[in-house]
């Protein structure tokens, strides 16, 4: 890594392994900066499908990649919030249905190309956490901290299920669970950039473990 970059931690991994909490409890301990890159894509397919957008319009989704502004939010409380163009948007976004016009226009080069450089803008002193699929191997491949994060595709389930009910949404399990297996092929075999641990991240299977007890596990890494 360049001494002049200020350090990223990379919490790449599947839907629902604990990035999101993971990595949003680092940022406020560490008083680093914050990026939800499944946010981003996440973003982008809900204002596609607000601007009327198809997912096959390659030309489009460019276009309004281009002209996004995205900001996460990170505050005591640990909670994060999502800002896209002035609007706040963080339940909208964390639906099973903004999840599959992300796995949707996620393996399209062009929109990853396009977005790419926004997420890379996001690392500013004194550090940024960053999580999502590629983080440790395409968008920050010097980051010094990589971490894995996954489970199983159940417990997977079980948690979305569990914090979409919490937020009253109306939610099937075993529907949740069908779409993350399939999100998980969808991911895992893209041509661009596809769901894999960086040779040199952590690998940390958090079926069995807390969430205190895999933040204390980064905490060993980062320090």
């Amino acid at each position: 890594m360049s001494q002049t970059l200020p350090p990223v931690l990379a919490l790449d991994g599947p839907s629902g392994a604990g990035k999101g909490t993971i990595g949003q409890l680092c940022a406020v301990k560490f008083g680093w900066h914050y990026l939800d890159s499944g946010a981003i894509y996440r973003g982008l397919g809900w204002l596609a499908d607000s601007e009327g957008v198809s997912s096959n319009d390659v030309a489009g989704l460019v276009s309004l990649a281009d002209s996004m502004s995205l900001v996460c939010h990170v505050c005591e409380t640990d909670s994060a919030t999502i800002e896209i163009n002035g609007q706040m948007v963080t339940d909208q976004l964390r639906t099973d249905e903004a999840g599959q016009l992300a796995s949707q226009i996620a393996p399209i080069p062009e929109v990853r190309a396009a977005l790419l450089k926004m997420q890379q803008r996001c690392r500013k002193a004194p550090g940024l956490v960053a999580d999502g699929r590629d983080m440790g191997t395409t968008v920050f491949p010097d980051a010094p901290f990589k971490v894995f994060l996954t489970a199983s595709a159940e417990i997977r389930a079980q948690r979305r299920y569990d914090q979409l009910k919490a937020k009253g949404m109306s939610v099937n399990l075993a529907r949740l669970l069908e779409s993350i297996q399939a999100r998980d092929v969808r991911d895992s075999s893209r041509d661009a950039s596809p769901l894999k641990p960086a040779e040199d991240a952590l690998v940390l299977d958090t079926s069995d473990l807390s969430i205190d007890e895999v933040v204390a596990r980064i905490l060993t890494l980062v320090n």
